[in-house]
């Protein structure tokens, strides 16, 4: 078993969301535990809490490490993209493709709930913030005059409607409306953006 002097604050907690990371991709979020976790790491369930609140803490940070995953790969699909429409569609098939390579991880930003009257902390407000400014940024190059309001409320409508189309590619159910998942989200984005902003 692992000591307390044998890794520094900063490579303990590294250690833990790699090794809760390593467990939601295999066993998905249920199958989260800090026992779970202190095991893989050769720690006690004592000095996970040395590094994290609770079990609640370590998972929001797992949830922050795989958004700032998701944006690192939603920038690289539009960082040689000059055309705003053309980038908003990679950033929908970049989103359907990394909630495919990575459910268990992806549905967990979804699925954990804080305790009631628990707050989520400002740095994870950030991170989805980024993610949402990522499409409010080529809004704004396809209609300038729309107000920051109104870009945020767009962002967030396309976020909405690919996501629900995730959901549905996970979970087995799209095969019912007879669509793919990518060409769907495509059809979804081109319709909203010329009823929206073109």
């Amino acid at each position: 078993m692992g000591r307390r002097g044998d890794h520094s604050r900063d490579e303990l907690k590294k250690m833990a969301i790699d090794a809760a990371e390593e467990i939601v991709g295999e066993l998905g979020a249920e199958g989260l535990t800090a026992r779970k976790v202190a095991a893989k790491i050769g720690y006690t369930v004592g000095s996970l809490y040395i590094v994290f609140k609770n079990l609640d803490d370590l998972t929001l940070h797992v949830n922050g490490r795989t958004l700032d995953n998701l944006y690192a790969e939603l920038l690289s699909s539009i960082d040689s993209e000059s055309n705003p429409e053309a980038s908003i569609l990679a950033l929908g098939h970049t989103y359907l493709a990394f909630s495919k390579a990575n459910v268990g991880r992806w549905k967990m930003i979804f699925e954990h709930r804080l305790p009631e009257n628990a707050e989520l902390p400002e740095w994870y407000y950030e991170k989805i913030k980024a993610i949402f400014q990522l499409v409010e940024q080529q809004l704004a190059i396809m209609q300038p005059t729309l107000s920051a309001e109104a870009l945020k409320l767009d962002s967030r409508a396309i976020w909405s409607g690919v996501h629900g189309i995730c959901i549905l590619s996970l979970t087995g159910k799209l095969d019912i409306t007879g669509g793919a998942a990518t060409e769907l989200a495509e059809h979804l984005i081109r319709n909203y953006l010329k009823g929206s902003v073109l």
